[in-house]
């Protein structure tokens, strides 16, 4: 369902993808930017989270910093797929999973407070599945913001930078396993999560802000769930480059309509295709016109690659920071 382009709604989830207002009632922050109330954006973010169009008002955290991730897939036979979603839905760390067009037709996203228990959640799936799992590793993003306009033409996304990691402190995860899973939708929803955290609500405030800064929280802000507003044709792409990664990452980050960019480790014999970007479309014909223009990239001329249209979502949700 898309949201009318002059709607309040639609206002609301395009300002504040990001820069939630990090104050202590930042609903009524919000209100004020579109001279509305702090109980008409509550109703609204409340309704919205109710209908699946938004996923939740939070943040999104970094990969492989307070915790460890990696992008996963099955190649699963047509009458097991129903069976086996299940199975990887069931994993707690696992918090993305989609059906797409390939041989390695269900990926996922798994998490996990470390090495070794990412290495359990993966053999987990793969023996109760009875198939291999396929593990890609980050190696290095190109942009990892999924946050964009949901009206007017397509802009490239501001070039990502590497975190300050020495601005991550231990006592940071329980707040990051907190912001992935969402603010309460109260008006003072950081003096709720200080009391849940028994932490006095202005120094929560500020190491939100100081993660942020530091580029270890990604987002912070409503997290939408594009398939539910209309942008379904959502495919991912993936490119065969032996070598000039970079350059060829940069550069396609840049491409309007490309919503996220990096490169994953192959696996011999299994995986050969280290480049990925995702394109988030409202049709597959624009889909489509966002793929032509990034192969008409100089560093992308002629390279073979393959383009997944994601069929079905089966799990969305926040990483997994802490332990279950």
């Amino acid at each position: 369902m898309e949201l009318a382009p002059d709607c309040l709604d639609t206002r609301l989830l395009d300002d504040f993808q990001r820069d939630l207002p990090l104050v202590s009632r930042p609903f009524a922050a919000m209100a004020d930017i579109l001279r509305t109330t702090e109980a008409d954006v509550l109703d609204r973010l409340t309704r919205l989270q109710d209908w699946g169009r938004i996923s939740r008002v939070g943040a999104t955290c970094r990969p492989n910093t307070a915790g460890v991730s990696t992008l996963a897939a099955l190649a699963i036979p047509e009458a097991r797929i129903e069976d086996v979603a299940a199975i990887v839905g069931a994993e707690p760390g696992v918090n993305h999973s989609y059906l797409r067009e390939d041989r390695w037709n269900l990926w996922f996203v798994a998490t996990a407070p470390s090495e070794a228990n990412l290495a359990a959640s993966l053999a987990r799936i793969e023996g109760a599945a009875g198939l291999p799992v396929l593990s890609l590793p980050l190696v290095r993003p190109f942009n990892i913001d999924l946050g964009f306009r949901l009206r007017g033409p397509r802009q490239p996304l501001a070039p990502d930078r590497a975190p300050d990691m020495g601005a991550l402190r231990e006592d940071d995860r329980p707040l990051m396993q907190a912001l992935s899973e969402g603010l309460a939708l109260v008006p003072a929803p950081f003096a709720a999560l200080a009391r849940r955290l028994g932490r006095p609500e202005a120094a929560i405030i500020a190491r939100v802000r100081a993660m942020a800064d530091a580029r270890i929280l990604t987002r912070v802000g409503v997290i939408v769930r594009h398939r539910a507003l209309g942008w379904a044709a959502n495919a991912m792409v993936v490119w065969r480059l032996p070598q000039d990664i970079e350059s060829a990452g940069l550069a396609l980050s840049q491409v309007p309509g490309v919503t996220l960019c990096y490169q994953r480790r192959t696996v011999q014999g299994l995986w050969d295709w280290p480049l990925f970007c995702m394109i988030h479309a409202r049709s597959r014909p624009e889909a489509l016109a966002v793929l032509d223009r990034a192969r008409a990239l100089p560093d992308l001329a002629g390279t073979p690659h393959k383009i997944l249209f994601s069929t079905r979502c089966f799990k969305q949700r926040g990483a997994l920071i802490e332990a279950a």
